[in-house]
């Protein structure tokens, strides 16, 4: 189905990369995302594009999911990470061939039967893997990509104004193609070895899976469960980039016991209209948003929303980092993919 999709395009021109050299302009992600951030982007991104101008550091984002507050941001220069390879390689192909990317979803009929053939297959190349996640991203239930403990992607049919067909509409590929045209480094693995590569005037931007932290585990979308473990694990890695100078903000769901594993952190309570996933209170999901910033600018992060805390004493700090390095497990370097993505033609 992917292949047919793809096919007959070898008298398309690509699109010419752009240079490195050019001022980036802000756009919205290619992809629906549950739990995305794209509603904080217009707050945050701003703060931290300044952030980098000033500084020179490297964006990094070690769960990218739909790259909402990157693609708001649009750094010089990134390194971007998640566990999920068929996410990677859609990011890389909307930055090597986004003409070809687009030709290919719009040769795809919206519809359930193809909807439900496309789900089934398992394509091997990198190009027809980015087409077939895309393409099920925006025709899925509520964007949300969800598969089994097989890997196996499982969400239903959308219907409706779920298509793909905005994003070239809109100029959304284009706009993110060209925000990946800079120094940008994908690659898939551990959000920890993502984050240990931070240093001195970088900003880490952390959004895990959350859910309630009475369970055994946090919540699931892929065959990869995300423990209570992996966020002790989590703040410890943010704390070490921070030590190194790098300004770290992390994202999750308003449990005090999440708050008490960042007892160094800035706190500020957000609130947002009920998404996709789990809901904490009726009508709101709270977030937490925590900053980690070398240099303790409390006022800077003030302007979005009131900071709710007085930073804990190094020694409770330290404390909370002993007991999470001393489970610390040893995690693979990042993985990169192979680039640039090649395009399949019949």
């Amino acid at each position: 189905m992917v292949s047919q999709a793809v096919g007959n395009q070898a008298q398309i021109k690509e699109g010419k990369t752009q240079s490195a050299a050019v001022v980036q302009e802000a756009c919205k992600p290619f992809l629906r995302w549950a739990g995305g951030k794209r509603w904080l982007a217009r707050s945050l991104a701003p703060i931290l594009r300044r952030h980098l101008d000033t500084s020179g550091g490297t964006y990094i984002e070690p769960f990218l999911g739909s790259g909402a507050i990157f693609y708001a941001t649009a750094p010089a220069r990134a390194i971007l990470n998640d566990l999920n390879e068929d996410l990677v390689l859609a990011h890389a192909a909307v930055a090597d061939v986004p003409d070809y990317l687009v030709k290919a979803l719009a040769s795809l009929p919206v519809d359930r039967e193809t909807y439900n053939a496309v789900r089934e297959l398992a394509p091997k190349s990198p190009f027809e893997r980015a087409v077939r996640m895309i393409w099920l991203n925006r025709t899925c239930y509520g964007g949300i990509h969800r598969t089994n403990k097989q890997g196996q992607f499982n969400t239903p049919y959308g219907g409706g104004s779920r298509r793909p067909d905005v994003l070239w509409r809109e100029g959304i590929v284009e706009g993110c193609a060209q925000v990946l045209s800079g120094d940008i480094d994908l690659t898939v693995g551990d959000f920890e070895a993502a984050i240990d590569r931070a240093g001195d005037g970088d900003v880490v931007f952390c959004d895990p899976t959350y859910s309630n932290p009475n369970r055994d585990h946090f919540d699931r979308y892929g065959p990869s469960v995300f423990s209570w473990a992996d966020q002790v694990r989590l703040s410890s890695a943010c704390r070490r980039a921070l030590g190194r100078g790098a300004t770290v903000i992390v994202t999750n769901g308003a449990y005090s016991q999440l708050a008490e594993i960042y007892p160094d952190a800035y706190r500020i309570t957000l609130k947002r209209a009920t998404s996709m996933g789990v809901r904490r209170k009726a009508g709101t999901d709270d977030e937490y948003l925590f900053i980690l910033d070398p240099w303790k600018r409390r006022r800077k992060w003030a302007g979005l929303g009131e900071i709710e805390n007085r930073l804990k004493q190094a020694a409770e700090a330290s404390r909370v980092s002993a007991l999470s390095e001393a489970r610390r497990p040893k995690v693979q370097a990042p993985r990169a993919i192979v680039r640039p993505i090649e395009p399949v033609l019949d």
